[in-house]
C-alpha cells in the first residue's frame, strides 16, 4: 500500500479543523475544505488561536507556530482537496445521507489508492461504504474533541475493509501520535460513546429520580471516580479492589441501575424550550459567551496538565 504523505480534511467545522491541526503538529501536510468559505476562514483562526494557546503552555515551541500553521490549507473546491490526497478524514455534519453522499462523490474524485476514513461518532463504516466501489478502503477513525489534546482514536472496519487498510490507518496514527484502539467488529456507538451514554443515562435517572441535582452529579464526578479514571481504566480499577468484591457490588447494584431505552420526558421538554446549553446561554447550568470561553481554556489547561504525566510529551504524544 502507498505510504500515506498527503492528507485531506473535509468539514472545516469543530472536528475537522481540530484533526486538521493535529496531523500538522505531527509534521503533514493537510488539505482542510469546506464549500462554505466562511467556515474555512473562521477554521484557519481556530488553528492560530489554538497554537498560540498551545505555544503559551509550553506545548508548542513558539517559532514552530508559523511553521505548523502553514502546513494547513484552507480550501472550498472539493476537487482540489482530494485529489493528490492518500488518505481523506470526513468530518461533515452527523447524518448518514448527507455521508454517503459525499463518500460516493470523494469515490470519483480522489485516486484508486486513496482511504477514506469517517470520523463519524456512530455510523457503522459498512454503511458508508456501499455507495463507494472501493469498500475496502473504507474505514471509521473516529477522533474525540479537542483533538489534539485527546490521543485516542477509534478505528473500525467495515465488512469488506482490508486488513492493509487498517493496518495502514492505526500506523499512521501512531506515527501521528495517536493512541488508536482497533474494534474487532463494527457496533453502534463503538466503545466510548456507548459507555458516555451508560454515563449519561444513569445521571439523568438520578436527577429524574431526586436523588441529586445535575450540579452534585457533575461534582462527584469530577472530584471522584473521573480523576481515577484519568490514570487507571475500568477493567485495571476492577483489579485492583478484587473481583470477589466488585462481583459483590455488581450483583447488589446492578439490578438498580436504569436500563430504560427511553429519554426522560424533561430533557425532551429542556430541548423543545431552547434550552440547549452553551449555543443558548442555558442548559442545566446558565452561560455568557465570557464564561464558555472561560471553561473551555480551563478545560484544555487541565488536559495538558493530564498530557504532562511522565512517559508523554505536553500534547500527549510518548516521548
Amino acid at each position: 500500500m502507498k505510504p500515506i504523505r498527503q492528507i485531506a480534511v473535509v468539514g472545516a467545522g469543530l472536528m475537522g479543523h481540530g484533526i486538521a491541526l493535529d496531523f500538522a503538529l505531527a509534521g503533514f501536510e493537510v488539505n482542510l475544505q469546506d464549500l462554505d468559505g466562511q467556515k474555512v476562514l473562521q477554521a484557519t483562526g481556530r488553528i492560530q488561536a489554538v497554537l498560540q494557546m498551545l505555544a503559551a503552555a509550553g506545548a508548542v515551541p513558539p517559532q514552530d507556530v508559523g511553521a505548523v500553521s502553514a502546513r494547513v490549507h484552507g480550501l472550498t473546491v472539493l476537487k482540489e482537496a482530494v485529489s493528490d490526497a492518500d488518505l481523506v478524514v470526513e468530518s461533515v455534519f452527523e447524518d448518514l445521507a448527507l455521508k454517503r453522499t459525499l463518500f460516493g462523490e470523494l469515490d470519483g474524485l480522489c485516486p484508486p489508492h486513496t482511504i477514506l476514513a469517517s470520523n463519524t461518532s456512530s455510523f457503522p463504516p459498512t454503511r458508508l461504504a456501499a455507495g463507494t466501489g472501493r469498500p475496502e478502503k473504507v474505514i471509521v477513525a473516529h477522533y474525540f474533541n479537542p483533538p489534539y489534546l485527546l490521543p485516542l482514536v477509534e478505528v473500525v472496519k467495515g465488512e469488506a475493509t482490508s486488513e492493509e487498510t487498517a493496518s495502514a490507518v492505526c500506523g499512521l496514527l501512531t506515527q501521528a501520535g495517536k493512541k488508536p484502539v482497533l474494534l474487532k467488529k463494527e457496533a453502534p456507538g463503538f466503545i466510548a460513546n456507548r459507555l458516555q451514554a451508560a454515563l449519561v443515562r444513569e445521571a439523568l435517572a438520578i436527577v429524574d429520580r431526586g436523588i441529586a441535582d445535575p450540579q452534585d452529579v457533575d461534582r462527584v464526578i469530577q472530584h471522584g471516580f473521573g480523576r481515577r479514571l484519568a490514570v487507571a481504566g475500568v477493567f485495571e480499577v476492577l483489579d485492583l479492589a478484587g473481583l470477589d468484591l466488585m462481583l459483590a457490588v455488581a450483583s447488589s447494584l446492578l439490578p438498580e441501575l436504569e436500563s430504560s431505552g427511553q429519554v426522560p420526558g424533561w430533557f425532551r421538554e429542556k430541548v423543545e424550550r431552547g434550552e440547549i446549553g452553551v449555543r443558548s446561554g442555558q442548559g442545566f447550568y446558565a452561560w455568557t459567551p465570557e464564561s464558555a470561553a472561560a471553561r473551555s481554556r480551563a478545560i484544555a489547561q487541565a488536559l495538558l496538565r493530564i498530557a504532562r504525566m511522565p512517559g508523554q510529551t505536553a500534547a500527549g504524544r510518548e516521548e
